[in-house]
């Protein structure tokens, strides 16, 4: 992947953001990097083929509800990390190592968490150079590969993306693979992009998962993140893609239409789909004005998109504009340093890493490799949201611009204190793992603002109720959360999913549920992790 381009950046708002910046009056995070004290040694690395990727799993593999970690390594072995850390304490990993075939855990570019057989255990999906891999999880974070088991045709493609779904009225999930260069094609890697594909579970009411039908999205551009999302609020989510301009000929960013028992569609110009031409690395999704309808941040290379629905758009018609420049969230070049040439984003997600109830946004950063028309000190960024619907860059403030090349991350609370933690997956660097410490103050360091962790329970199929969407009321505030599976890079978490509730000592949380129903009310105290079951009346505390 060497690339050599010309990029516009919105160099000129440099004095607004400095003005903007200072007036910013929440509560700024301390992370301080930790990785070798918590026992996690891991690098990602290879030649071109693994410039891309270099995710990390997050999710509980044991049955202890501490975020467990599953890291790629390209050349490197794959390794998995078990949480041993005390609530509140240091982070603290123990490497436990996988029953995989040496070629099962080398050539690793991501990996996700999910349920797929609706059992006791988190299950893996596995992107690799080569065969995809489906793990069956058991008993004290063991994986079996079920490939077989599943009637799952890994292939041999160069997989960089993956999301799931269920399908109305589905037992089992439907997955979709995100594949970058066709590597055999002649000419490759110019115009060479291999087509994504979708496989959908049997149909039946069989117990047993059998992926029997599988769809080729054709045209494929090259894609390096897509995310099942309801963009429209019909309920069936659409496949949208993003995809790296660098390679493809003639193509943009992408939204299928997936629609239960029909062939997926491609939305169309005609239909309201605007073309976006962009570097996509890496997708983020959040509801940042509470419309019930979602934004997406797409990293690239110099400017970060923020896709936003037109609200002159018709319902039916995914017609989006960018409204990353009057959010104040470009990154699109280093925030400290001297090099002003434009950055290149990997990993994006949005989390409340303050706990001001106001979400902000982490971009994993870094050069592909050392290409001289982009930064080569490109630190990660942490936009922080102003309450005003705008973005401030703290990333130096935080501790986390780190001189590193960053590719996957995850942001998650890995010591069950309430308060955001970071991991991010190195290019040719051991990881670094950044525990949150709360604000930094003269004498140490005082807690942010009140907190809920939430993890729902959903029944017999797809137990970790993907698709729910969660509404979170305090005072006059109203927040919302989707649990998906996808997007990001590389990279996806399964768990308790975390609210900031700033200084409200109580919450009301209401559900609706991946078949459409609401729940009722379910009023609960701050700082807790509270778990909802569907159909039952009350919330039930875990208390770590």
């Amino acid at each position: 992947m060497i690339r050599r381009v010309s990029i516009t950046l919105l160099l000129g708002c440099g004095s607004v953001l400095t003005s903007h910046a200072d007036d910013f009056q929440f509560d700024v995070p301390h992370l301080i990097e930790q990785s070798s004290e918590a026992g996690i040694t891991h690098a990602y690395t290879g030649p071109w083929e693994f410039f891309v990727g270099g995710g990390v799993a997050v999710f509980d593999c044991n049955g202890d509800r501490m975020p467990d970690l599953f890291l790629a390594g390209g050349t490197s072995e794959a390794q998995l990390f078990v949480n041993q850390s005390k609530p509140g304490g240091k982070l603290q990993y123990l490497k436990k190592a996988l029953t995989l075939s040496e070629k099962d855990q080398s050539k690793v570019l991501g990996a996700y968490p999910i349920n797929l057989d609706n059992d006791a255990f988190v299950d893996l999906v596995v992107l690799r150079l080569g065969e995809n891999l489906l793990l069956k999880g058991g008993v004290d974070c063991t994986f079996e590969k079920a490939n077989n088991q599943y009637g799952f045709e890994g292939g041999s493609a160069w997989s960089t993306a993956f999301s799931a779904t269920w399908e109305q009225d589905a037992l089992f999930p439907t997955l979709a693979f995100g594949h970058y260069v066709d590597r055999s094609a002649p000419g490759t890697p110019w115009g060479t992009c291999e087509a994504n594909e979708l496989f959908r579970p049997n149909t039946s009411s069989s117990s047993e998962l059998v992926y029997q039908d599988v769809h080729l999205l054709n045209p494929g551009h090259c894609t390096l993140s897509i995310l099942f999302t309801d963009w429209n609020k019909s309920g069936v989510p659409s496949l949208r893609i993003t995809n790296d301009r660098q390679y493809y000929r003639g193509g943009q960013e992408q939204l299928w239409r997936i629609e239960p028992g029909r062939p997926p569609r491609l939305y169309s110009k005609s239909q309201g789909w605007k073309p976006l031409r962009i570097w996509g690395m890496g997708i983020a999704e959040a509801d940042l004005n509470q419309d019930g309808l979602p934004e997406y941040a797409l990293s690239s290379m110099g400017d970060t998109m923020l896709q936003t629905l037109d609200p002159d758009a018709d319902e039916d018609r995914p017609t989006y504009r960018d409204a990353a420049y009057e959010k104040q969230m470009t990154a699109h070049r280093p925030y400290t340093g001297s090099d002003l040439k434009p950055s290149t984003g990997w990993h994006t997600q949005f989390a409340d890493l303050n706990n001001d109830t106001h979400l902000d946004l982490f971009i994993a950063k870094g050069n592909v490799e050392a290409m001289p028309d982009f930064t080569a000190f490109d630190p990660d960024n942490m936009l922080l949201g102003d309450g005003l619907g705008k973005f401030v860059e703290r990333g130096e403030q935080a501790g986390i611009a780190l001189d590193r090349r960053g590719r996957g991350a995850a942001v998650s609370d890995f010591n069950a204190d309430g308060m955001l933690d970071l991991i991010v997956i190195n290019r040719n660097a051991n990881v670094s793992l950044f525990r949150n410490q709360g604000v930094k103050t003269d004498w140490g360091h005082k807690p942010m603002g009140n907190w809920l962790a939430i993890e729902l329970k959903n029944g017999k199929s797809n137990v970790n109720a993907v698709g729910a969407k969660l509404s979170i009321k305090t005072g006059n505030v109203t927040q919302s959360r989707v649990i998906q599976i996808g997007g990001g890079h590389a990279s996806g978490q399964l768990g308790f999913v975390h609210v900031g509730l700033g200084v409200a000592e109580r919450a009301t949380i209401r559900v609706q549920w991946p078949d459409g129903d609401w729940s009722h009310a379910y009023r609960v105290f701050a700082n807790n992790f509270v778990q909802l079951t569907k159909g039952e009346p009350e919330a039930l505390y875990w208390y770590p």
